[in-house]
């Protein structure tokens, strides 16, 4: 005879309770991980301390850390690469540090709990500095478009995968895409964290910016400058870490603006006129700028299972 209190197969969700002969079915609103575990604490940027229940030892925590910004207030950035994401077993404390999303032209901030660490994501390239900047593990920022910047590498995760080159390169933190002095600027790769996609001249007539690569989480789009024929790239899809649903990615505008890349916990941000959209909760890469303002990183968040 089967034994009827034995748990499903590791990774099922429970979704019915059952009493007696009859049975009444309940809707699960816990998103339930291997061993029994538990969605208990969802902690958002800002936050520093952590009350865990007397008894427990051991805390199984998902991490992800900010976005990076996009490049500098100009017309060629590129656009912000995504947060990384790290997850297991650490032991239960009492503090953690939520990285907050770059805001323009600064990287996202690191997301740690016990030995647990997802870094942020690298920033765009811009005129002054053409090249997008790495990330601490998280996905590289894409290059910008006034010289051909390339694109950052993504940074090596925190189980040693290594990141992914520049231009579009795959990996666990994606490589950002090339900037380009003219056509279309280079795609951020796709991987678990999504790079920034590159910017374009704008003294050029026509072009795209690069679109964020996708993945967990989703890089900014590049900017597609001030000439009235240019599109700003699209945000990275990503898609809920809970859920499993996918957030698509956004288009940029024809202000040359672009859009936000997806977070782990949101969809990334339409750009507005001139200025580029902000990336999604949960470590969305910030799309760059027409001439306008580019946009800011998603923040990092902490989830804590027991």
């Amino acid at each position: 005879m089967a034994n009827p209190n034995r748990r499903g197969q590791a990774g099922s969700e429970v979704s019915t309770g059952m009493q007696s002969a009859d049975y009444t079915p309940w809707t699960n609103t816990h998103f339930v991980l291997p061993y029994g575990l538990r969605l208990q604490q969802t902690i958002n940027a800002g936050t520093t301390s952590v009350n865990i229940p007397a008894g427990i030892t051991f805390v199984y925590a998902i991490a992800v850390g900010g976005g990076g910004g996009s490049g500098a207030t100009n017309t060629r950035s590129g656009g912000g690469g995504g947060g990384g994401v790290a997850w297991g077993w650490t032991l239960a404390t009492s503090s953690c540090v939520v990285g907050t999303g770059g805001a323009v032209q600064t990287a996202g901030g690191y997301t740690r709990y016990g030995n647990i660490i997802a870094g942020g994501g690298g920033r765009g390239g811009d005129g002054t500095s053409a090249s997008g900047t790495a990330g601490l593990i998280g996905a590289g920022g894409g290059g910008a478009g006034a010289s051909g910047g390339v694109g950052s590498v993504g940074s090596t995760n925190y189980w040693g995968t290594p990141g992914g080159a520049s231009q579009g390169g795959i990996g666990a933190g994606a490589g950002g895409g090339q900037g380009a002095n003219g056509t279309n600027g280079g795609s951020g790769g796709s991987g678990i964290s999504g790079g920034g996609g590159g910017g374009i001249n704008d003294s050029v007539a026509g072009g795209v910016g690069g679109g964020g690569g996708s993945g967990l989480v989703g890089g900014g789009g590049g900017g597609g400058g001030t000439n009235a024929t240019k599109t700003g790239g699209s945000g990275g899809a990503g898609i809920n870490i809970l859920t499993g649903v996918t957030y698509s990615a956004v288009a940029g505008n024809s202000s040359g603006s672009g859009a936000g890349g997806a977070g782990v916990a949101g969809a990334g941000n339409a750009p507005s006129g001139t200025t580029g959209g902000a990336g999604g909760l949960g470590g969305g890469g910030g799309g760059a700028g027409g001439a306008g303002t580019g946009g800011a990183g998603g923040n990092g968040i902490l989830y804590l299972f027991y």
